[in-house]
């Protein structure tokens, strides 16, 4: 009796063991599931989450580039991943609906221009991420990116005479890591220059010219300084472009004979600046009040200037502009070609590399990462 007693204490303890171990639904089978489900929900909250935030981040605060040619060489270079502030000029409000991280947007829905106030000014000298203004795609935010830096600011007259960039009459020296082609005149056809000097300098490619004495190669300007000083180097100069009808054609405006190494001089429009239309600058502006101002333009028969069907004998902009121009400056296209830069196009201002890739040698550039931009 005593034993049975003592075997029936036994299983009520199990019994009460039993049941506060056993899940509360009961149901073995789907509690054995339960935690692998739930794993997987919080994996996918997570990337959710994340991805949440990079948009927001994205959209409001930065933005990442990658530079893809060389017009911003020595300074960018192919490879370069940047980072780019969009607080700096104030951010841009989106214009469209789309797929994140992708070129995917809802077409025929888009909102209009507007942008937070930023802490900073588009400056002379910076290097400044925008939509190229000559893309054909309708909507501003999804036309391609460039990359170059601000030369003319708003109300300031550009003109370039022998390669040398002259602001308000001022002449602007080349920065730190801009380059061009210059002509080295050798005291003798028969010297070859040291190429391994030259490739201490950065300087790869020796063209020789119809003139047996003289070689052209691009350099930033102390690199020509230095070769100006070798032995059988009589002179190094800037190697001026010639007016020809290819150049004629491809500058902005066409048809007055400029060249990228001759050119304007122009004035950069600015919001609230007014001026007298006249047969000068009508070619330069037209295209700005109509492709980007949104007005319609023409002349009349007897040549007065129309915008929006009415006569007008002089225009006041309403937002304003930049000329800009790359660092390598003989292998870049920019508003010597294609005009000015609206302030609606511009995304943000770059600050640093955070990665490099050298496709030749297929490795990082180790020595460019989180450096800073000029």
């Amino acid at each position: 009796m005593a034993k049975s007693l003592t075997e029936a204490r036994r299983e009520e303890r199990k019994r009460r063991k039993a049941n506060r171990t056993r899940p509360r639904d009961g149901n073995d089978k789907a509690g054995s599931g339960a935690p692998q489900k739930g794993k997987i929900r919080e994996w996918v909250d997570a990337m959710v989450f994340a991805i949440v935030v990079m948009v927001i981040l994205r959209t409001l605060f930065f933005d990442l580039f990658r530079i893809p040619s060389p017009s911003m060489e020595k300074n960018l270079l192919v490879g370069d991943y940047l980072f780019v502030s969009k607080l700096h000029y104030g951010t841009r409000t989106p214009m469209t609906i789309g797929v994140p991280f992708t070129q995917i947007y809802l077409p025929g829905l888009t909102f209009p221009y507007t942008r937070i106030p930023g802490f900073s000014e588009v400056k002379r000298g910076d290097a400044v991420v925008f939509n190229w203004p000559d893309d054909d795609v309708e909507v501003i935010e999804r036309r391609m990116h460039y990359i170059k830096r601000v030369v003319g600011l708003p109300g300031e007259a550009i003109a370039i005479e022998d390669k040398q960039v002259i602001v308000d009459g001022e002449e602007i020296p080349l920065m730190e890591g801009m380059q061009q082609y210059w002509n080295v005149t050798k005291t003798d056809p028969r010297v070859q220059l040291n190429r391994s000097a030259l490739e201490e300098l950065g300087i790869t490619d020796v063209i020789q010219t119809a003139d047996p004495v003289v070689v052209r190669l691009i350099a930033t300007e102390p690199s020509a300084d230095i070769i100006a000083n070798w032995p059988w180097v009589d002179q190094v100069q800037p190697a001026v472009a010639t007016s020809n009808s290819v150049y004629d054609a491809a500058m902005y405006p066409a048809g007055r004979g400029w060249t990228p190494d001759n050119y304007g001089p122009v004035t950069v429009p600015g919001m609230g600046m007014s001026v007298t239309l006249n047969d000068e600058n009508w070619p330069v502006y037209q295209r700005v009040i109509s492709h980007f101002e949104g007005h319609d333009t023409g002349r009349a028969v007897d040549g007065r200037f129309l915008i929006d069907g009415q006569p007008a004998s002089e225009y006041t902009f309403e937002q304003d502009y930049y000329f800009v121009m790359g660092d390598n400056r003989d292998n870049s296209e920019d508003s010597r070609f294609w005009g000015f830069v609206p302030m609606d196009h511009v995304v943000g201002k770059a600050l640093l590399v955070y990665f490099s890739w050298d496709k030749d040698s297929m490795l990082p550039r180790f020595g460019r990462l989180f450096s800073i931009i000029n």
